[in-house]
Parts: C-alpha cells; sequence; structure tokens
C-alpha cells in the first residue's frame, strides 16, 4: 500500500516543535508492509489541510492518514477538513480508535477523528500524540488492509456481512 502522512500542526510546521506523530505512523506502516511515499506537515489551516488531502488522493495513493488537529481545540480543523474531501465516509474506523484508546485513557472518546473515501484513497485522522498513533493504528490496522483491497477492486465484500465473496 502506497500511504502518506500529513501532520497537522501549528507548531511543528513552524519548527517550534518536533513532530513525533508523523514519524511514530510511518514506523507502525512500514512494520506493516506498506510504503510511505508522501509526508507533510502542515499548521491547523483547514484550507492546506484539504488541499493535501485533495492532491494526494488525486495522486492515487491508497491511504493517506494524519496526525493531530481532531481534539476539541479552537484550531483543531482536521475532520472538518477531511469531512469537505470525501465522498463517503467511514465511521467504523474512527469508532474502533475511540473504543481502543478508551480502554486505557478516557480522554480518548473526545477525540472527533474522522475517516473516509475520496476515489479509491482512504483518509482516516489519527490524534496528534506519538502513544496515540501507535494505539489507533493497532487498532484499525487488521482492517485497513482488507478495505484496501476492495478499494481497489482486488477482492469484494458480501454486502453488510464484511465477508468475502
Amino acid at each position: 500500500m502506497r500511504v502518506g502522512i500529513l501532520t497537522v500542526s501549528d507548531k511543528a510546521s513552524r519548527g517550534e516543535r518536533e513532530d513525533r506523530s508523523g514519524p511514530a505512523a510511518r514506523r507502525v506502516i512500514e512494520a506493516a508492509g506498506g510504503q510511505v511515499v508522501r509526508t507533510a506537515v502542515v499548521p491547523d489551516e483547514e484550507a492546506d489541510i484539504r488541499g493535501v488531502l485533495v492532491a494526494w488522493s488525486d495522486e492515487g495513493l491508497d491511504l493517506v492518514l494524519t496526525t493531530g488537529g481532531t481534539g476539541f481545540g479552537p484550531r483543531d480543523r482536521t475532520p472538518e477538513a477531511t469531512k469537505a474531501v470525501i465522498e463517503r465516509e467511514t465511521p467504523g474506523l474512527p469508532e474502533a480508535m475511540r473504543r481502543a484508546g478508551a480502554e486505557r485513557t478516557p480522554a480518548a472518546i473526545l477525540s472527533r477523528a474522522a475517516a473516509g473515501i475520496r476515489k479509491s484513497t482512504l483518509i482516516v485522522n489519527l490524534p496528534g500524540s506519538e502513544r496515540a498513533v501507535r494505539e489507533s493504528l493497532a487498532a484499525v490496522l487488521p482492517a485497513l488492509a482488507h478495505g484496501l483491497d476492495i478499494l481497489r477492486g482486488a477482492a469484494s465484500e458480501c454486502a453488510g456481512t464484511g465477508r468475502r465473496s
């Protein structure tokens, strides 16, 4: 799978803080056999986030992961930018990440992360902390490969059952 990782952070985009969540996502994806072909860091600006999501999905990446900007802060706009560019939502992915995160940290349920499909690209919002990125990906990686196979037409799914036909 060809993957792009977009870190959304005002401070990291200005060089005031090291981006740790993007590299954490990269390590997990590469350990799972994925190929990270694009990385970027942008400020918490909805237009900047949308621009990268559109460009990378138009390029045909299989998966775009965002890190950061999913909380309650006034500048946290990643879910809004994601929802503005996707064509179909995939609510089970953020639900699984929140559920898994809440087992360790009650505040995980405050995540506003979104996920969805634009063209043949799956876009998934991850939290901004390094630990939360690892935990969130662990919760969804087992299903991602099959979902991406379906998007590429390499597998089919029986409607509503999640079983291959």
